[in-house]
């Protein structure tokens, strides 16, 4: 496994990074053991970061993965939505406490669009360098799906990381092209930010195309690591191969390739309206009285399921 220096922060990752969305309630909604057990499969395989949030409800999976894996040499990104000193402080204190961690490694603003927002959330990103210099947070940072947010970021001194999705086909890009991210992504790589991408199989939409999809991400020197969501055993290991430059078995492409996914709506949905109005993506729209899912536009990130009162939003 190949590691990098995250920017200018001093940590060492893995250029494959675990994406932790996926094994939780807002997508596969593995059972704690057997996603801590995928989790520690890319652990011992070499994969020493993980990327996670404090919307996904994977800490318990992380702490759990941890305890089997025995060792203090992992990496953690979380992210919160926090916005003020009081919601920063509670978004960390659950993050220690749930992962049972004495500090974090990597804490994000979650989903920053621009300036404006940035600037809605300073509060917390004060509060976050406060607790940098006490030494309970080694980097500070945001996670973004737009340019601007990249470009804006990528100047501040105050950001040490940036966590922008970028893909093959621009998919979820809310605000520009792919080439134009690109351009953000160097820029800000150049000013020292440690960057590492999201969605490079665009959320599950280019998963006929994976070879080339993780090929086109590990082409990009910007970015020192690469978060990749994965539900099984199998897929880390497919991945973790990859990202090494070996040969994957066609015993284990056979069975990832068996599996197919899809945003699923279950029958009780009330079609409140609630989860369009959060699709960011405008994938949702209520047609004759049906949550209808727009499968061109829809990145499987799992997010509208957040949002919906009856839980009847999967991904399967």
């Amino acid at each position: 496994m190949e590691y990098r220096m995250l920017g200018n922060t001093g940590i060492k990752v893995s250029r494959l990074c675990f994406g932790g969305l996926t094994v939780g309630p807002l997508q596969a909604n593995l059972p704690v053991e057997i996603g801590a057990q995928v989790i520690l499969e890319a652990f011992r395989r070499g994969v020493n970061f993980i990327d996670t949030a404090q919307l996904y409800e994977t800490y318990p999976y992380i702490k759990r993965a941890l305890e089997l894996y025995g060792k203090d040499d992992i990496v953690i990104a979380t992210k919160s939505y926090a916005y003020d000193k009081k919601t920063a402080e509670a978004s960390l204190s659950k993050a220690l406490n749930e992962l049972k961690v004495d500090k974090n490694d990597i804490f994000l603003l979650h989903e920053q669009e621009s300036e404006h927002t940035l600037r809605g959330h300073y509060e917390a990103l004060r509060y976050y360098l406060k607790m940098k210099k006490e030494g309970i947070i080694n980097a500070v940072g945001i996670s973004t799906h737009t340019v601007r947010a990249v470009e804006v970021a990528g100047k501040m001194e105050e950001i040490d990381v940036i966590h922008p999705i970028i893909n093959k086909k621009g998919i979820g890009i809310q605000d520009g092209s792919r080439d134009e991210m690109l351009k953000a992504i160097h820029k800000a790589y150049k000013n020292g930010k440690g960057i590492y991408g999201m969605k490079p199989i665009g959320g599950g939409n280019l998963i006929h195309s994976v070879d080339e999809c993780l090929e086109y991400a590990l082409d990009i020197k910007a970015l020192h690591s690469i978060a990749v969501g994965m539900q099984t055993k199998e897929e880390v290991i497919a991945n973790v191969l990859k990202f090494n430059g070996e040969m994957i078995p066609e015993n284990i492409t056979n069975k990832i390739s068996k599996k197919t996914r899809k945003l699923h709506i279950d029958s009780w949905c009330e079609r409140c309206g609630t989860c369009v109005e959060h699709c960011k993506h405008h994938a949702l729209s209520i047609v004759d009285d049906q949550l209808v899912v727009d499968r061109n536009k829809c990145v499987l990130c799992g997010y509208c399921s957040r949002y919906c009162p009856q839980f009847c939003i999967k991904i399967v």
